[in-house]
């Protein structure tokens, strides 16, 4: 999959921050993307974007965290573009609070059902037209799907179990033709930060990270637009990250400190 020149592509997620920035990198390298998030004029402002970069795309107002509407997004996007070689669950939520001063456990259910079963649901209506094109599935988690990380606890589980869903898939479909690439950011400027859900059950408004010290959503976009040419089993895009892999197994308290220490940090 060296060129993207032409591949159907699904990208939920897509308005804003990591999605939107790799919505233009893919538009770039010419694929045909069906655009997916729940705003619709950002949807159809982006997708003229990507048509004057190159690229072929379509907007499909789409709340991932409904079934319903993944199954919407599989059709319509089949109906554009003929079939699917990539689908990229890129949509998420986050929090941001200690779980003892979390005044509304509501929050779990809605992680999950945004971070982890829409991904299943999406991945359920589109699995077929991925073996027939030996596609591509992309899980964009995050470094908090592989270790714990204070005040995200409800957001690192829904990514763990991101991760441990698309881990299995790749095995049952190792002899589709069908791969999974996982990919796990370390921390990436993005609106998800300021709409992240404090303690009280309301977005937060403003980030609470200081921006200028993590990662664009242009390189991110770079990064996994190459890892997606190279149907590349796992990408870390940190040192902190390819380290942690070992020192969790090694020296699990050290790992321990070195996530507290980047929440402390990060404020």
């Amino acid at each position: 999959m060296r060129d993207l020149a032409g591949k159907r592509i699904i990208l939920t997620g897509a308005s804003e921050g990591i999605g939107r920035a790799l919505a233009l990198e893919l538009a770039r390298r010419r694929a045909r993307i069906a655009l997916a998030a729940r705003d619709r004029d950002r949807l159809e402002s982006l997708a003229q974007e990507c048509r004057a970069l190159g690229g072929e795309a379509v907007a499909v107002p789409t709340d991932i965290g409904n079934q319903q509407d993944c199954e919407w997004l599989a059709q319509e996007a089949v109906k554009a573009f003929g079939g699917l070689d990539i689908v990229i669950h890129n949509a998420g939520i986050t929090m941001w609070s200690r779980f003892d001063a979390l005044q509304d456990f509501e929050i779990f259910d809605t992680l999950m059902r945004v971070n982890y079963l829409g991904p299943v649901h999406l991945t359920a209506h589109t699995l077929p037209h991925l073996k027939q094109s030996a596609g591509l599935i992309v899980a964009v988690a995050s470094l908090a799907g592989m270790t714990g990380v204070p005040e995200r606890s409800g957001y690192a589980a829904s990514k763990h179990a991101m991760i441990g869903f698309f881990d299995s898939l790749r095995i049952e479909l190792a002899a589709t033709g069908v791969d999974v690439t996982v990919i796990a950011p370390d921390f990436v400027v993005s609106e998800i930060h300021k709409r992240a859900i404090g303690a009280n059950g309301e977005p937060l408004g403003d980030s609470p990270m200081q921006q200028s010290k993590i990662m664009t959503a242009p390189e991110c976009a770079a990064q996994i637009a190459r890892a997606i040419e190279r149907r590349q089993r796992l990408l870390l895009m940190s040192t902190r990250g390819k380290l942690g892999r070992w020192l969790k197994i090694l020296a699990p308290s050290v790992i321990d400190r070195i996530a507290a220490r980047a929440i402390r940090d990060r404020h």
